[in-house]
């Protein structure tokens, strides 16, 4: 029962960690697809280019704001704090309406940390452990640009297809087993990533919305996130409040003597 209820947690924290918010901040207008010029540039690596150009530079986010989840018909709404130092770490908080926190986690390139505070439990595992809710081919930087909603390093590659229409770009190919689509807006970022690896039974779509701009880019405020593991269906929707880019972070986790450790 106690791993039962730790897996789930976990499954939570990481799906949370795909998604954005809604802002009070000013939200940035996408251009209608008939206003927009048509590009005539065919050159694959000048586009690819174009599009990495537009991605939100940062050392350190900051995101705060609230979250719903629901899991196969059961919602539930949380508060959630996620802070991103780049190619580093990715910290999570999720805390109640009554301002106690339910769970934390640490993730890096090698390990994944998990503590629910309720039942006093946690999970260290290797970052491959994330591959049994995500494909085998997510890597920690490629979860690090679906959060920020950056272009995906693996897959904007001279491999991948690139195609518009209307100057409005779609990219798309496949890593080993992971099938992907990425679409892109007026204002070329992503509004829509389609994650698929059959093989596994898994399915993931991102949809991108709202952007705003942050100092020196923009930032998707608005995420949707469908989930399919199996017959398992997760679809969460996130409000931030505040978005904030490079300013100083602290990343605690400790894990008290009290908790029970979950291999």
């Amino acid at each position: 029962m106690k791993r039962n209820t730790l897996n789930s947690l976990l499954a939570l924290v990481l799906l949370t960690l795909v998604m954005a918010c809604k802002t009070k901040k000013a939200v940035v207008a996408v251009p209608p697809v008939a206003k927009v010029p048509v590009v005539v540039n065919d050159k694959k690596a000048e586009n690819l280019k174009l599009l990495k150009s537009k991605d939100l530079p940062f050392n350190t986010l900051s995101l705060k704001g609230k979250v719903n989840v629901d899991m196969n018909g059961n919602a539930q709404d949380a508060n959630i704090t996620i802070r991103i130092k780049k190619d580093e770490k990715i910290w999570v908080s999720i805390t109640a309406f009554a301002g106690i926190e339910v769970a934390r986690a640490l993730i890096t390139p090698d390990s994944v940390l998990v503590r629910n505070n309720i039942q006093a439990l946690s999970v260290k595992k290797p970052f491959s452990y994330l591959n049994s809710f995500t494909s085998k081919q997510v890597t920690f930087k490629m979860l690090q640009s679906v959060i920020t909603g950056n272009t995906i390093a693996d897959f904007t590659t001279e491999q991948a297809a690139l195609h518009q229409n209307a100057g409005i770009f779609v990219l798309s190919g496949n890593k080993v087993d992971l099938s992907y689509k990425i679409l892109f807006n007026s204002l070329l970022k992503s509004s829509e990533a389609d994650l698929n690896d059959p093989k596994a039974g898994q399915a993931l779509k991102v949809t991108y919305s709202d952007y705003q701009q942050v100092i020196e880019g923009l930032y998707p405020s608005v995420v949707t996130l469908n989930s399919m593991s199996g017959k398992k269906k997760t679809n969460l929707t996130f409000d931030f409040s505040k978005i904030e880019r490079n300013v100083p972070l602290d990343f605690p986790f400790t894990v008290p003597k009290r908790f029970e450790l979950i291999n």
